[in-house]
């Protein structure tokens, strides 16, 4: 368990991670939202940057207050130490903190904090029961001079060439999806060797990579390869295994439209006023839909066409049928508002407060807490050296 003196991130309610101590050497995009998840949850986050600051705090515009959104976007609740490893009395600074630490993340080159004493092997001679978490692109083994970049990634996983149109050129999803995933696999390997610490008293090593987050995010498609030797291609919005699975157009733009069984086409097709086509054996299972879409696409939207998004969404809903309409980020937030989810919270307080997106996960007895503003550079620097100095509690 953490040093309980070390200096509080909050005055919010106990999250259940409460008591944990996580030094964060991680930066850009996985690594971070990694943390950030653990600090919602109640961890105790150091933020350790480069004099020169995380990458993504020069990643803009767009900006809030002269700060990148890019930045904002998943640093809250930690506190920034900012140390120049190549600097003795730094880097022994930043050794201390993963001897006391129950968890450090990292995301360098594989190898990369050796020469620092922050590898495993260094922080485990002095703290056995770290769990120390390496994030890189490609794996350890894989060639160190191969950087971790999502968009790397993408293009060597196969994603994209599963993007876009099929005559079209290939193109990268809209977020760095695979930076996102590894950062959720971080935080899913971080939190099974926690309580394999619990029941043992050993810590551990865990290592991912966005290569096999790709794979693995990648699930029926990856799948249709290694099971079914079949190698998967671009279909636009269309889905390779069922049918209708897409966006269709209707009178005012375009729905997206899911039969996902047949009940649902059936009751598809009674809100359109085709009730003979769930009788069809061109149409009557999955597998038929889908092997003859070029058949029924038109005879569905000769009737969607008629009806405009919002009649249709609510027509459909009410009987059964997944729909939704093609939002901006702007009209999504504003329908996860409509049903209750209340998207949006407020980090901070006074003048650093700043409007964030909620903790996905809710708790029913130990909530996220929203205590801290992601932190200036080097914000709380001054009392977590004086903290590093002195002698352990």
């Amino acid at each position: 368990m953490a040093d309980e003196t070390a200096p509080s991130g909050g005055s919010g309610p106990h999250g259940p991670l409460h008591g944990l101590l996580v030094a964060d050497f991680s930066r850009i995009l996985a690594g971070p939202y990694a943390t950030m998840l653990l600090a919602d949850m109640g961890a105790e986050v150091i933020k350790v940057e480069s004099p020169k600051g995380d990458d993504t705090r020069t990643w803009l515009p767009p900006v809030r207050d002269e700060v990148s959104t890019y930045y904002l976007a998943i640093n809250r609740n930690k506190r920034s130490l900012a140390l120049d490893l190549k600097d003795e009395t730094d880097a022994a600074l930043a050794r201390e903190l993963a001897a006391r630490a129950d968890v450090v993340i990292e995301n360098f080159k594989p190898g990369g904090l050796t020469r620092f004493g922050l590898d495993y092997a260094s922080v485990h001679d002095s703290n056995p029961g770290v769990v120390y978490a390496s994030i890189s692109g490609f794996g350890s083994r894989a060639d160190a001079a191969l950087p971790g970049y999502d968009l790397m990634v993408q293009a060597i996983s196969g994603l994209m060439s599963l993007t876009g149109d099929p005559d079209g050129p290939p193109y990268r999803a809209g977020i760095s999806v695979f930076d996102v995933m590894t950062g959720l696999h971080a935080t899913i390997g971080i939190l099974a060797a926690l309580h394999h610490r619990e029941l043992t008293g050993t810590g551990q090593r865990l290592e991912v990579n966005l290569l096999s987050s790709a794979l693995s995010g990648l699930v029926n498609h990856s799948s249709a390869y290694v099971a079914g030797g079949e190698v998967p291609h671009r279909m636009g919005n269309a889905h390779p295994s069922l049918f209708p699975y897409e966006p269709l157009p209707v009178a005012d733009g375009e729905l997206v439209v899911i039969a996902g069984n047949d009940g649902q086409f059936a009751r598809l097709c009674e809100v359109l006023g085709l009730p003979d086509l769930p009788a069809d054996p061109r149409f009557a299972r999955n597998q038929d839909r889908t092997a003859n879409r070029e058949v029924l696409r038109p005879l569905l939207v000769e009737r969607l066409v008629t009806r405009t998004k919002k009649d249709l969404f609510h027509a459909l809903l009410a009987a059964g049928v997944p729909c939704a309409p093609i939002n901006t980020i702007a009209e999504g937030v504003a329908f996860a508002e409509e049903v209750g989810l209340d998207p949006v919270i407020v980090v901070g307080e006074g003048d650093a407060a700043v409007p964030s997106v909620r903790h996905p996960i809710s708790f029913s007895v130990t909530p996220p807490r929203y205590d801290l503003a992601p932190p200036a550079l080097d914000e709380h620097g001054s009392n977590l050296r004086a903290w590093l100095s002195a002698p352990r509690g």
